[in-house]
């Protein structure tokens, strides 16, 4: 079996909802949620913190923590440096980056982006959803959108913005939203972290643009799980009903 570790991310203060990861979800942290979907997978996972409470609270529920107390920007850097200190010795083949809010995620798509990506030459995976160009959410900044070839599965751009655009006007057609779920390569997510801001990157604030824009390459599989990401507090109501 391939050597796949799965790292979650987490961190307790946000701008918009403080304390998110310990948020409960029909009585269960939105953290524990996360950590056994992801265990579904087959895969070890490990809740990558520099909080106490957030750390307490997955031992408490049997999880496993990797805790690393830098200051560092973003989630990105902090699994990097778990990688570098607890887990590069044992040589995985592949680092999941699952964000610490996506608690409707589940391990099967966890585990079909793994043999995705160990069977390419993506230097990093991701997931993608198709959807309608109907949808309200297609004009939504907030939903990141990715320029995608089906025929490559290669990730040719990330926006904020509403692509493709519809020149002639009038026609019905796919657009491909992007899930913050990343497959690293060890070396690329070393590489990647140590590159700097890139102009793009800077303009639409998506870091996978940084990748990009030093030639890294991006793979995706499309995966028709609808997910919904908490962002505020009143995402945990949309997704208690989701698992109604």
């Amino acid at each position: 079996m391939a050597r796949v570790v799965v790292l979650i991310p987490a961190r307790y203060q946000s701008s918009r909802f403080p304390g998110k990861p310990l948020a409960l979800i029909s009585g269960i942290s939105m953290i524990q949620r996360v950590y056994t979907n992801c265990l579904e997978s087959g895969f070890p996972a490990y809740v990558v913190t520099d909080h106490d409470g957030i750390e307490a609270a997955v031992k408490n529920f049997g999880g496993k923590v990797l805790r690393i107390n830098d200051d560092v920007p973003s989630g990105s850097e902090r699994i990097a440096l778990a990688h570098e200190r607890f887990l590069k010795q044992e040589s995985p083949e592949l680092v999941i980056n699952v964000q610490g809010d996506e608690p409707l995620l589940k391990g099967d798509v966890l585990k079909e982006l793994a043999e995705f990506h160990l069977n390419s030459s993506f230097d990093i995976g991701t997931l993608l959803r198709a959807r309608s160009v109907k949808e309200e959410d297609f004009k939504n900044p907030n939903v990141v959108k990715a320029v995608y070839s089906p025929v490559s599965r290669q990730c040719l751009y990330f926006s904020r913005q509403s692509l493709p655009y519809d020149r002639d006007g009038g026609r019905e057609y796919s657009w491909y939203q992007h899930i913050g779920v990343y497959s690293y390569k060890p070396q690329a997510l070393s590489s990647f972290v140590k590159l700097p801001m890139s102009p793009l990157e800077d303009l639409e604030k998506l870091e996978q643009l940084r990748a990009l824009e030093s030639q890294m390459t991006l793979g995706a599989i499309l995966t028709t799980q609808k997910l919904i990401g908490v962002d505020v507090p009143d995402d945990i109501k949309k997704v208690e009903g989701a698992l109604l």
